[in-house]
């Protein structure tokens, strides 16, 4: 299989009218296998796996934000990249998780051919699945090469998309409160 996508982004230059044995393309074609590998691994991933037990039992009252946690990932549409901070929020109902599993789930998601709007719902659902707490909220705000450096080309936008669920969706709740 390694051979196969080695081959096909050989293929690929040629398409394009490169000579694959000029010095600078020689062994590009396997670095660029290599790192599409690297940039995909999260297929290889499953929750269980990510979160490894690291489940405990807390009585926990109030909302317990991780913010900023970055994050790179590539569009399905046009396989460039986007990246940008995630910020996820949960109200506990007797579990809480360690804090550093959060963003090992927000890159197992991001590690795969994603659009921005699914990969907040994953990490959601995610997050409910393994703690089952009062309520969830994901925020992720990222910039898109596909409108940076082709289309549109606005290079200074970004998108922002908000997951809320249970008692975070509620309107005595402001999600804007937690994550601005």
């Amino acid at each position: 299989m390694e051979n196969v996508l080695e081959e096909s982004y050989r293929k690929i230059l040629l398409a394009t009218g490169e000579d694959c044995q000029r010095e600078g393309l020689i062994k590009t074609p396997a670095r660029a296998a290599k790192a599409m590998r690297y940039l995909t691994s999260g297929y290889k991933k499953s929750l269980d796996e990510v979160v490894n037990h690291a489940v405990f039992k807390e009585e926990s009252g109030g909302v317990i934000c991780v913010k900023d946690i970055e994050f790179y990932s590539l569009c399905e549409h046009h396989i460039l990249p986007f990246w940008g901070k995630c910020h996820v929020a949960y109200i506990p109902d007797g579990k809480i998780i360690g804090l550093s599993k959060m963003a090992r789930i927000v890159d197992m998601y991001a590690r795969r051919l994603q659009v921005q709007e699914r990969l907040s719902e994953q990490i959601a659902d995610a997050v409910e699945s393994v703690l089952k707490p009062k309520g969830v909220a994901v925020c992720i705000e990222a910039q898109h090469m596909c409108m940076m450096m082709r289309g549109v080309e606005k290079a200074d936008s970004k998108t922002r998309t908000v997951i809320a669920r249970g008692e975070l969706k509620n309107e005595e709740l402001s999600v804007k409160e937690i994550f601005w």
